[in-house]
């Protein structure tokens, strides 16, 4: 497939959505600043500001969204069928992982996604600590490598399509999609991850994508040069997102909570953000304020150590703090959630005052199933799961095991 290209103004809020979305599908494509453009293609006229996408065909489209990118790729399909075996819901690595094994193991098998393949993974600008690639690899080519196998393995892939209302009768699960399809299937695995949380700063959604942004951010780093780049977090990703902005930017501020690393990073990455030249730890520091016109153009910063406040001027901050799991569509459903909504599971049911009203079996809850029967959760969103890519892989795998035994039991009950 040759590339596309995309034109528009850099700091544009309507830009970065794109940008983000072609960076994390691995799609390829030159960018085209309107602002210093010698030569347009016609259709956009000279000093236009939105953006716009020619495609390899030569289709100019202005001021896409991301829906019409994915459809002229021809990456939104609809169901299939009328029933699948099993429906997964979020395409991180649970997610990939489950609709893989499930695929390939004769399942009739659906996965929806409401945003990019890969999850928060898929922002991950490398991930070097996953077996079997000791140069590491991006997240985003990770997750298209399985979005390929899956599709190879006949797996119908919903992509920018979300759940929101589910129930559960006659051993299947019933979801009502956006958009007003619906989605029938026997079982289902809930792979939907976390959330980045907000800042929860008064003028912060006004920044939204105007200098704030939540994620690494990977495709914004070509626009970072000679700039300073603030990263709010102390996990992976945002060590991850500081070594790679740190190739682009001119200074990169993580802005860390606490007094050390060690107990949030993994040692690898300590070692390289704290020896980076350009790398600059913030400790017990948190940020108070955002200011600026039309974009974001500083930022304030309070040091909980000895109380002292001070602005910096930047128009790029990452959040990459800790997130709320995505299961607010349960909230209607028999399924316990823990109180900052994670999906409860297997041994954690026991002892849970709802467990005993809702679940109608004999046997116990499988490792990863739900107080529904046949309703399974794996990776992030998963109560007491390890937020690690290679743990969300085999979680997804061996949900897939366990649809197995669900599915032969309601076989035999009902033959």
């Amino acid at each position: 497939m040759n590339k596309l290209t995309l034109y528009g103004t850099p700091d544009s809020p309507d830009i970065y959505p794109l940008r983000d979305f072609l960076q994390r599908s691995v799609v390829a494509y030159d960018w085209v600043d309107l602002n210093e453009a010698q030569q347009l293609p016609a259709g956009l006229a000279a000093g236009a500001q939105v953006p716009a996408i020619a495609f390899p065909g030569g289709q100019l489209v202005l001021n896409p969204t991301v829906e019409e990118v994915a459809q002229h790729l021809g990456w939104i399909t609809k169901p299939s069928y009328q029933e699948y075996d099993v429906s997964i819901y979020g395409a991180g690595p649970a997610g990939l992982s489950a609709a893989v094994y499930a695929a390939s193991e004769g399942l009739r098998t659906v996965l929806v996604e409401r945003e990019a393949v890969g999850g928060q993974a898929g922002t991950s600008s490398l991930i070097e600590n996953y077996m079997g690639f000791p140069e590491g690899i991006g997240g985003a080519e990770l997750a298209e490598r399985a979005r390929q196998q899956a599709l190879k393995f006949g797996v119908d892939i919903l992509l920018l399509r979300e759940g929101i209302k589910g129930s559960f009768y006659n051993h299947r699960i019933h979801v009502d999609l956006a958009g007003g399809a619906k989605l029938v299937a026997r079982a289902n695995i809930c792979a939907t991850g976390v959330e980045y949380a907000k800042l929860n700063l008064p003028n912060e959604g006004r920044f939204f994508n105007k200098g704030v942004y939540y994620g690494a951010g990977a495709s914004e780093a070509l626009f970072c040069s000679n700039k300073d780049v603030f990263i709010v977090g102390g996990g992976n990703s945002a060590g991850q997102a500081a070594s790679y902005f740190a190739g682009f930017a001119r200074r990169v501020y993580m802005v860390i909570r606490k007094g050390s690393l060690a107990a949030t990073l993994s040692d690898y990455l300590v070692k390289r953000v704290t020896t980076i030249p350009n790398i600059e730890i913030l400790y017990h520091s948190t940020v108070q304020e955002l200011a600026g016109d039309q974009l974001l153009e500083g930022i304030k910063l309070l040091n909980s150590v000895d109380g002292t406040e001070t602005w910096y001027p930047t128009s790029k901050l990452f959040i990459c703090i800790g997130g709320k799991p995505n299961t607010d569509w349960a909230a209607e459903t028999a399924i316990i959630r823990d109180p900052n909504g994670y999906l409860v599971t297997g041994n954690d049911l026991a002892g849970r005052p709802q467990f005993p009203e809702c679940w109608p079996l004999p046997r116990p809850p499988y490792h990863l199933e739900t107080s529904v029967p046949g309703s399974f959760a794996a990776g992030d969103v998963r109560l007491n799961s390890v937020k690690r890519v290679a743990s969300a892989v085999g979680e997804g795998a061996m949900a897939v095991t366990l649809v197995h035994k669900y599915l032969a039991e309601v076989d035999k009950a009902t033959s």
